[in-house]
Parts: C-alpha cells; structure tokens; sequence
C-alpha cells in the first residue's frame, strides 16, 4: 500500500486529534480482497483526510473490517461473495482475529473501530452455516 507522508505543524490527526506529528494519507492499495482502489483521484477525494501513524494502521483496519462486512452482507443475501470460497472465509476470520487482537491491547481504543463490533462479526462469520465451496 502506498502512503503519502506530511508533516504538518498545523495540522492534526482527523481520527484522534494528534498535533505536531507527522500525517499521513492513505491512497493506492488494495482492499482485503486485492481489489484496487484510489484515494487520490481528485473526484473521489475532494476533502482529504490524514492520520498519524497509529490512527493510519487503524484506518488500514477498518478498512479490512468494513470489507468483510460488505462481504459478509452479501453472502447472507444471497448475493455472490468473496466469503463463499472456504480459503477466503478462512482468512477473513483469521484478519478479524488479528484486528481484535490489536485493539484489545490498547487501553484508550480506537476513535476509527469498534473491537466489539469486530467480535461480533468473527462470531457471525463462525457460525455461518457450512454451505461454502472450497
């Protein structure tokens, strides 16, 4: 994943608050699934948002965990998902162990993801009935 660096003396962490540390912005990368996406596009990013470093590995968490959400929504609907494959599923609940894991060791939290809301999906996703491919 590409990230931008800035320094700004001025500016602060849009997650946290954070002042006089260095920022950063995340922008080309690709999502849990290794699909592409682009931050920077100037029509998709018309109001840009840094982090510092620990709310810039928290933002790259929330993302993961929204993207196993969306998921996770679609194969409950019916609709085709990345979590239907036994390896993606797999690798989707070990990234939610990992996330919850991160979060649980911070004392203040995170102001970008919710640990419990993390849980509560990994729990989800266990019991989703076995009705996968491989």
């Amino acid at each position: 994943m590409k990230q931008e660096g800035l320094d700004l003396s001025s500016g602060a962490c849009h997650a946290c608050g954070a002042t006089n540390k260095p920022l950063m912005k995340l922008s080309l990368g690709k999502d849990f699934f290794g699909r592409p996406y682009d931050r920077l596009s100037p029509s998709a990013d018309q109001s840009p948002r840094w982090y510092c470093e620990v709310c810039s590995l928290h933002k790259n968490l929330q993302r993961d965990f929204r993207d196993i959400r969306s998921e996770f929504e679609k194969l409950g609907s019916g609709q085709p998902s990345e979590l239907a494959r036994a390896e993606e599923l797999q690798r989707a609940q070990t990234r939610l162990r990992e996330i919850a894991a991160l979060l649980d060791g911070r004392e203040s939290g995170s102001p970008l993801i919710n640990v419990g809301e993390v849980t509560s999906l990994l729990h989800r996703l266990q019991n989703q009935p076995s009705a996968l491919t491989t």
